[in-house]
């Protein structure tokens, strides 16, 4: 929009006495917004654009109150409301269902790496000396590692979904904060994930190289499986996430012209 068409539109109210910062901050139609999955990215959408449009007008036309007493903001608060509580619940039930789904992961990990994939050697009188007897072999190594990290990134996602569940949910948080922490979530479940799948299919080699060296290789092809589905499953929500965290400033040109009177 030129610099002269904008100090047409900025001054312009309607019936209401509502500036252009009052109309943007009213809801948007629900087919407006259908593109953006996640009802916390629906808000976040509407943020953006209040934000844009309010770096576009002078400062003296944020704070001008309409007919029924409301600032552009607080008309922005009251429009929203309800989208901000569905987003609320939304986000809550995304990062309760991927919490348990990373504290089960972590459990199994945290198992399995004290009862590594052929024991332990025997010492004298018949006793465990606690040294593993793949130890000395390099897929055992990467036995370990995987796990670990495994271990790691599930924590790590538990405690981004755990701060997504204590948030305050405002309105600000819709913008940034929210959409990074289950963004970083999401991507720590999914290392989580394909790390524990690793593990799983190096202690199958580990056990069967001598003589069934099939079972090995077949298990590792089917174990592959889980990560294609989590992939699949999840990718719109994980592209969405990403989309909206990372690409959104870029929605709107970010070259505008402050005006000012």
């Amino acid at each position: 929009m030129e610099g002269s068409m904008k100090d047409l539109i900025t001054p312009l109210r309607d019936d209401n006495d509502n500036n252009m910062l009052h109309l943007v901050g009213k809801m948007a139609k629900r087919n407006q917004l259908e593109d953006v999955s996640g009802v916390a990215f629906q808000m976040q959408r509407e943020l953006l654009w209040f934000k844009e449009v309010e770096a576009m007008i002078p400062p003296s036309y944020r704070e001008r109150k309409n007919k029924d007493g409301l600032t552009p903001h607080e008309l922005f608060t009251r429009e929203h409301k309800d989208l901000v509580v569905q987003g609320e619940k939304w986000m809550k039930g995304t990062a309760s269902h991927c919490m348990v789904v990373a504290a089960l992961i972590a459990t199994i990990v945290f198992a399995v790496a004290f009862m590594v994939p052929g024991g332990y050697s025997q010492g004298r009188l018949n006793q465990s000396d606690g040294i593993p007897i793949f130890h000395s072999q390099v897929t055992f190594m990467v036995f370990i590692v995987a796990d670990a990290i495994s271990l790691f990134a599930s924590i790590a996602s538990i405690l981004m979904f755990l701060s997504i569940l204590t948030s305050r949910y405002a309105e600000r948080d819709f913008l940034q904060s929210l959409p990074k922490k289950l963004m970083l979530g999401l991507t720590a479940l999914f290392l989580s994930i394909t790390t524990m799948t690793i593990a799983f299919s190096v202690s199958f080699y580990l056990l069967y190289k001598n003589g069934m060296i099939w079972m090995p290789i077949m298990i590792s092809m089917f174990a592959v499986l889980p990560i294609f589905l989590f992939t699949w499953l999840q990718y719109r929500l994980l592209a969405d996430v990403g989309r909206s965290t990372y690409a959104s400033r870029y929605l709107f040109k970010p070259n505008k012209l402050m005006l000012y009177y």
